[in-house]
């Protein structure tokens, strides 16, 4: 389960059942810089908890339009363009008294290439007037959309080089006053993640190339072990059970599994140990698995709720999650045959381990703690085991689906 106030949200059964109203904004005008790499971009002020719905996150340096502070000083109000705003966090923005907002700005030209300072990448150089802010998302398809905030199009020509491989065509239009939206179509349909990064006033946007074959052998594979050390996660309410417990058999389960098919696993802990999200993404950013799984167990107030659910943040990355659903569903829980009950596949979901755009992740939410009969499976050592083997069974899966290289 993921616990709001220790960096991991609790996932409630009532949707919106805990959202919060937007507070007001006080007009100010100033300019701002990202602070870090990892910096937050909400489509508004609304929380539950879960936290905001996330729009971005941003590189540091990124060039920031301040046009408001809310009334209780956590977020500055940004200007993206005429007629779309957002919010960041305070404390991830240096103001900046003395510098004024480019305005006018116009794009450049482009490449499209091999990234020759990383294997098995292609890269779109696209040349901005500054660092200015952005905002990607992955489709369906193979298809990658990225919006480009206070630039009008000047961009004449994209130099396309034999060296790429996985990047099938580049296009852009002019969506809106200062809104430059670039289409990305890939060579297959499937995404094996991207990243974007500014050097100086350059936006790259990397694809990775992914393998070239479709079994695990070869492959990385990262397994977050939810919760951990004080951050205990949700309690069993018959038997007392710990789910930082249960995430960690399982995921030592899941890598034995993983390994004897052939991949190289890579736990996020493998003691009782607190690690926090930040350090958890800072991890797998210079890991660059090819693929992550997070384990948690789901909790909920209404004790009659029960079943195993998987969820994804980007729906280019959501056919993991079903496979994976589609396989723990399959888990008999008795003699008798009876099956896995279901909670269902969740899309959209702002766990911040299904925000990286740079892996194909998810996760998965074992039977509820909460409910009897759901935590009598959980406490069950063989349970855990199958719903390990089924996890496995799953990326497997998913990897069979995928399209050829």
């Amino acid at each position: 389960m993921i616990r709001t106030g220790l960096v991991f949200a609790f996932l409630v059964v009532m949707v919106g059942a805990d959202c919060l109203a937007q507070t007001t904004v006080r007009d100010t005008a100033l300019v701002g810089y990202t602070r870090t790499e990892l910096t937050p971009l909400y489509y508004g002020l609304g929380s539950d908890r879960l936290g905001g719905a996330r729009m971005e996150t941003l590189d540091s340096a990124v060039v920031l339009n301040l046009t408001g502070l809310d009334s209780s000083g956590r977020y500055w109000r940004v200007r993206l363009a005429p007629s779309l705003t957002a919010f960041v966090p305070t404390d991830a923005v240096r103001p900046d008294t003395a510098a004024r907002y480019p305005t006018g700005g116009l794009t450049g030209n482009w490449t499209v290439s091999g990234d020759t300072t990383r294997r098995g990448v292609d890269q779109i150089a696209i040349r901005l007037p500054a660092r200015l802010p952005y905002h990607s998302q992955l489709l369906p398809d193979g298809h990658l959309t990225l919006d480009l905030f206070g630039v009008t199009s000047n961009t004449n020509w994209i130099t396309q080089r034999r060296s790429n491989r996985t990047i099938r065509n580049v296009w852009f239009e002019q969506l809106a006053d200062e809104v430059v939206r670039v289409h990305v179509q890939l060579a297959t349909s499937a995404s094996w993640g991207y990243s974007l990064s500014y050097q100086k006033n350059t936006l790259f946007l990397r694809v990775r190339r992914g393998p070239t074959g479709r079994s695990l052998r070869g492959l990385v594979v990262a397994v977050d072990a939810g919760h951990g050390g004080s951050n205990t996660g949700a309690r069993g309410t018959e038997t007392g059970i710990l789910e930082k417990t249960m995430t960690l058999d399982l995921a030592q389960h899941l890598r034995r599994y993983l390994t004897r098919k052939g991949a190289t696993v890579v736990l996020t802990r493998d003691t009782d140990t607190n690690i926090t999200s930040t350090a958890r993404i800072r991890a797998m950013r210079q890991l660059m698995p090819d693929l992550l799984v997070s384990i948690h167990f789901n909790a909920s107030s209404n004790r009659a709720v029960r079943g195993v659910s998987t969820y994804y943040k980007h729906v280019g990355f959501r056919p993991l999650s079903e496979a994976i659903l589609t396989e723990l569903l399959r888990v008999k829980t008795n003699k008798s045959g009876e099956k896995m009950p279901e909670f269902g596949n969740v899309g959209h979901f702002n766990f911040f381990f299904n925000a990286p755009t740079e892996y194909p992740n998810a996760l998965v939410e074992g039977p509820f703690l909460s409910n009897p009969a759901d935590e009598q499976l959980i406490n069950d050592p063989r349970s855990r085991q199958r719903m390990a083997r089924a996890v496995g069974r799953g990326v497997r899966r998913y990897l069979r689906k995928l399209p050829s290289p």
